[in-house]
């Protein structure tokens, strides 16, 4: 997933729409399990693609990319002789023709396991080949998840009309909830808004037995698009539905409210998090870091304003880019927080202070001291933003206010390795 990623951020350097780019590789859905969820996202802010084909994300649980390293050279199973053809040009289905040549059999499960991890190492093309092998010589056995991780395969190698194409000739008995959701985030990935939304309708006239994800599905194509309005209205219809939400579902509608600059919202959104039966520690850090987050990064201007009415667009993305990092910090997803804080360093856009107060307070949040160095040291190498010590100070001080007295105290010896010294608010007014 980290090579979708960046791969996103990368186009996003060609557009001035930087995290509507990654909004709209990234869906949702990550938010169910490991084994089993989709994504559309994502975020996202944050979710997973729909079938396990792109890597699902469980909270604290980061699925790890599989790549040739993986596999050992020597190795003669059959993940082993797949995974070696790294070429794209290379043909799976022939190495897969080989094998069974040799009277060596490959179980439907072997071969699930396999397409999905090429799905998570970005080699599509091989992990579809594997999935149409699957289901020319195990059809019997194929799950709903099967059909919605080709789904979500198709649309990476061929497109979202390829897709639903496909979607279309499936049997009325396999095209479940989970097929429907996989060809919902073909969509929302490609920014379909008009196919998107008939697909949504088509859903509910069906009287599926909707989930969560779908929902959060349809949040994160409208944050892509900005289509901000929208997202309130998805919300209540799933509050009607009698939906719990889960924390990507708070971070879409924290998100959407940041965009638009709505303060009040945003803080209606921590309160109605607060008092969710469902809270965890990783929702308490999330919201910890929300409220750090905007106290350190002076995102109140005029009014009730998240940020200035006149600032650029462009920053207001960042807010939501920001944001994206928090949810994984709530997740305990710290290699995705990585992952996230290269792909922003390797934009052309110019960050803010705000940015590396982000990944900053994430990181003290978790104890990673060591990151949140490498950050600074990053930071006071950088020409645009400049390093700025007084928002260092504010960050010392959001800490305190917050009641992390520790944290604070761990962020001042580690500035002072590197020749900063902060001071709190009340020493810099005595």
């Amino acid at each position: 997933m980290a090579a979708v990623f960046l791969r996103a951020a990368a186009r996003a350097t060609r557009s001035s729409a930087l995290v509507r780019a990654i909004l709209a590789s990234r869906s949702p859905l990550s938010s169910s399990s490991c084994a089993a969820s989709p994504t559309t996202a994502a975020p996202v802010p944050g979710t997973a693609p729909r079938a396990a084909a792109a890597g699902d994300g469980d909270e604290g649980c980061a699925a790890a990319a599989a790549t040739p390293a993986d596999v050992g050279g020597d190795e003669d199973d059959l993940r082993s002789r797949v995974f070696r053809l790294r070429l794209a040009k290379r043909s799976a289905t022939a190495a897969l023709e080989r094998w069974a040549g040799e009277g060596r059999a490959a179980s439907a499960a072997e071969l699930r396991g396999i397409a999905r991890d090429l799905s998570r190492a970005g080699r599509y093309k091989h992990a579809l080949e594997v999935a149409e092998w699957m289901k020319t010589h195990h059809e019997s056995d194929l799950s709903e998840n099967d059909y919605g991780m080709r789904i979500d395969l198709i649309t990476r190698v061929f497109g979202a009309n390829a897709a639903e194409d496909f979607f279309e000739k499936l049997p009325a008995c396999v095209q479940s909830l989970e097929a429907y959701t996989a060809l919902l985030h073909s969509y929302a990935r490609s920014k379909m808004t008009d196919k998107a939304e008939r697909l949504f309708k088509r859903m509910k006239d069906a009287n599926l037995s909707m989930n969560i994800l779908v929902y959060n599905e349809m949040m994160t194509l409208y944050i892509s698009v900005g289509e901000l309005d929208k997202v309130p209205v998805i919300a209540e219809e799933l509050k009607r539905q009698k939906f719990s939400p889960d924390l990507f579902t708070y971070n879409l509608r924290i998100s959407a409210y940041a965009a638009s600059m709505d303060l009040e919202g945003f803080k209606g959104i921590l309160d109605e998090m607060s008092k969710d039966p469902n809270s965890n520690e990783g929702w308490k850090l999330y919201q910890n870091l929300a409220v750090i987050y905007v106290d350190a990064g002076q995102l109140v201007g005029s009014g009730n304003s998240l940020v200035e009415a006149e600032a650029k667009i462009s920053q207001r993305e960042w807010i939501t880019y920001d944001f994206l990092v928090i949810l994984h910090t709530g997740l305990g997803n710290r290699d995705r927080i990585k992952d996230i804080w290269k792909s922003m360093l390797m934009t052309s856009q110019r960050m803010t202070s705000r940015n590396y107060i982000c990944v900053l307070s994430s990181y003290l949040m978790c104890g990673q001291l060591k990151d949140a160095g490498e950050v600074i040291d990053q930071w006071q190498r950088s020409k645009a933003p400049e390093f700025d010590i007084s928002a260092c100070n504010r960050l010392f001080d959001a800490f305190l206010n917050a009641g992390f007295t520790d944290t604070a105290n761990s962020f001042r010896e580690l500035m002072l390795q590197k020749s900063c010294i902060l001071t709190s608010r009340q020493e810099r007014s005595s």
